[in-house]
């Protein structure tokens, strides 16, 4: 059995001691409201938004978010120095506490706007951004990146990396533990195929033990975050976070230490229906609300009910609040006042 990290006191621990990572067509606003009624103290992060999508179109729907966020973080996708530093300046401006710079997404139209993953072959290039943005901001400027791409997957070449980006201001580094392949695969299949490599990232750690490493990639539960902070600095935890959200419910007490106590989902649809409601009169769809809900019963009693009635009814024209109480109608009372994950036998048998 894997012996964990010695708790610490949540005065002593930063937000990136665990964060949820940005992901595309899922981390929106309306979901990180939901994440943050399940922990008040892990690091959100937006989707990626490219520089071009703020400078050149509305700002204000990419960057608007619900000061009960924070902590929340800021990625930006590009490559231009200049356009990085104005788009973080945008960002600070809004209120977000860290601009994040993508390094890690491989798909094909990242890569036709030479940003993401392949900037992990232009050090100097990522170099020169963080620089822009290190001196336009006075908030946190970080880089989320892969171990490798493609042939450029030696240490050496890692090593070179973080070496240069390091110099240029940035010390926070996320690492997603595999290297991505450009071509050939699928976004999705660069986050399955490749070999998650953990080692690699504990050797950053032990050869850069100045910098902040903060380790991404296949991450399932609060009790990896646990082993991984014993030589880590921080976890990010992706899809487990999105599919199954209420493991962050533990997080404020088993990461953070904090004596609160776990929120029941009872008590977190009950705090969401508002916010629900205030987005429903500014004319959001249901759906774009409800889709970020449908795992929190996941792997109990009702949760079929629950996702079934999200799924075929959020959609439809003057969808409101009434289908997100006839969902929680199949919820057996023992499993919405649940604070944990483990169900009563007596709701199994």
């Amino acid at each position: 059995m894997t012996a964990r990290a010695p708790a610490l006191s949540s005065h002593t621990l930063p937000p990136w001691t665990l964060s949820v990572a940005p992901m595309m067509d899922w981390t929106d606003r309306h979901c990180r409201v939901f994440h943050r009624l399940l922990s008040r103290r892990t690091l959100l992060y937006t989707e990626m938004v490219t520089t071009g999508a703020l400078l050149h179109g509305n700002a204000a729907r990419h960057l608007e978010f619900s000061s009960a966020e924070h902590p929340v973080a800021l990625q930006l996708g590009g490559s231009d120095p200049q356009a990085l530093a104005a788009s973080a300046r945008m960002g600070e401006a809004f209120g977000y506490d860290e601009i994040n710079l993508n390094v890690g997404c491989p798909s094909d139209r990242v890569q036709n706007g030479a940003f993401g993953a392949c900037l992990m072959a232009t050090p100097d290039v990522v170099a020169e951004g963080v620089a822009a943005m290190r001196g336009a901001v006075n908030i946190p400027v970080t880089v989320k990146h892969r171990i490798g791409i493609d042939d450029l997957d030696s240490y050496e070449h890692l090593h070179h990396f973080l070496s240069t980006v390091s110099a240029a201001g940035c010390d926070t580094f996320i690492v997603h533990a595999r290297k991505a392949i450009l071509k050939g695969l699928s976004p999705k299949q660069n986050r399955e195929i490749p070999p998650l490599r953990y080692e690699v990232v504990e050797q950053v750690k032990r050869d850069f033990p100045g910098l902040t490493v903060v380790l991404n990639g296949g991450v399932k539960s609060l009790e990896a975050v646990q082993t991984h902070l014993g030589w880590a600095d921080g976890v990010m935890i992706g899809r487990e976070a999105y599919q199954r959200p209420y493991l962050l419910a533990g997080a404020d007490r088993l990461i953070f230490g904090e004596e609160t106590p776990l929120p029941s989902r009872r008590e977190v649809i009950e705090e969401y229906l508002p916010y629900a409601a205030e987005m429903l009169a500014q004319d959001v769809y249901l759906s774009h609300l409800t889709r970020h809900i449908l795992g929190l019963f996941a792997g109990h009693s009702g949760a079929r009910h629950w996702k079934r009635t999200l799924s075929e009814r959020s959609h439809l024209p003057g969808a409101g609040l009434e289908v997100i109480r006839d969902a929680l109608a199949g919820i057996p009372d023992v499993v919405l006042d649940l604070r944990g994950e483990r169900e009563p036998q007596s709701v199994l048998a």
